[in-house]
């Protein structure tokens, strides 16, 4: 019984200094990224991925507080990397999109905010950039507020126009006239 409570205790550690490395990193990696200017979106992406690490970080240290075997471990992992290796070739959009997000991230110059038209012949797409995420870019329509998800690897693949005000102002049908 004494082992089991000594285990609790190391794992309420482990998820407070997870929880506190979480917030810090968070407001660090923000903080770090406004000095070098980088857009809102893009810092979004960054605090996402830190935090994915610091989270398989947390498992992996609850695992080892509970007693788990590192070749447990090395199976799972194999395992899980496995099933998603065959789910991605099942779905090859997935791993398109996924590494889309990245090249969207650190080599496209659309953020959030951004008025977009994708100009494609058969359904050309408007909106506003809403969200930046790891298989879509969120589009807010200006016909009601509607939210169009687009696949990234198709903001890639289809010519992008990223307006500016004057042409997203008259796209939304709000012209504004110098008054007189």
């Amino acid at each position: 019984m004494e082992l089991y409570k000594m285990q609790v205790l190391e794992s309420v550690a482990v998820l407070a200094v997870y929880a506190v490395v979480h917030y810090l990193t968070k407001s660090f990696v923000n903080r770090s990224l406004k000095q070098i200017q980088l857009q809102r979106g893009r810092r979004k992406a960054v605090v996402k991925a830190v935090h994915l690490m610091t989270f398989v970080s947390a498992v992996f240290m609850l695992a080892v507080v509970w007693g788990v075997e590192q070749s447990e471990i090395a199976v799972f992992v194999g395992t899980t990397l496995t099933v998603l290796g065959i789910a991605f070739f099942a779905q090859w959009s997935l791993l398109s999109n996924f590494t889309s997000s990245v090249l969207l991230l650190f080599a496209h110059p659309i953020k959030i905010g951004d008025t977009l038209r994708i100009l494609d012949k058969d359904f050309p797409v408007d909106g506003e950039v809403s969200d930046l995420t790891y298989l879509f870019v969120h589009l807010k329509s200006f016909d009601g507020g509607h939210v169009i998800t687009v696949p990234n690897s198709l903001i890639l693949q289809k010519s992008v126009l990223i307006m500016d005000r004057n042409a997203r102002e008259a796209l939304e049908g709000v012209v504004h006239r110098p008054s007189e």
